[in-house]
């Protein structure tokens, strides 16, 4: 397979990727309810934390559904961002600093997760979740980034 066909096709699979994943956030009662009924095998405390989150989220839906516009918008963001990467999938080489800075934003997920999320009651466990999404973000991105070097190289020869 060719660098820019390699390439493209983590480019392609990191934003499809990026855009459900920001998507998420626009079902969250139903989502956060289907999580609290998956965990119940897991026991505590993952199913209890998971349980008084859908019951939180519920309730916030209920009385104040004017709140999840944030999460509309934080999905428009996952879907505007994952456009950025259009200019990579055009010509990676010009582009690779979308790619650093793609990898600079999954670098920057750790920070998030393990120092602000205790502010908001947020379980180690599920800390470590979220902090995977940007260690798994950041493999695509490597390996495109590798390519592109080896691209680079390769025009300069």
């Amino acid at each position: 397979m060719s660098d820019l066909r390699y390439i493209r096709r983590w480019i392609v699979f990191f934003m499809v990727a990026l855009a459900l994943s920001g998507l998420t956030a626009v079902p969250l009662e139903w989502l956060t309810g289907l999580l609290a009924e998956w965990t119940i095998p897991f026991g505590d405390p993952l199913h209890a934390w998971a349980q008084h989150a859908a019951n939180a989220v519920a309730h916030i839906a209920g009385t104040y559904p004017l709140l999840f516009y944030g999460t509309d918008w934080l999905a428009f963001a996952h879907i505007v961002i994952a456009f950025a990467f259009i200019g990579p999938y055009r010509d990676p080489v010009r582009n690779r600093w979308v790619i650093e800075w793609g990898l600079w934003c999954c670098l920057l997920v750790l920070p998030l997760a393990f120092f602000w999320a205790p502010f908001r009651g947020i379980p180690f466990f599920w800390r470590c979740v979220d902090a995977s999404f940007g260690v798994l973000g950041a493999i695509p991105l490597w390996l495109v980034l590798k390519r592109i070097n080896k691209l680079e190289m390769a025009r300069t020869v």
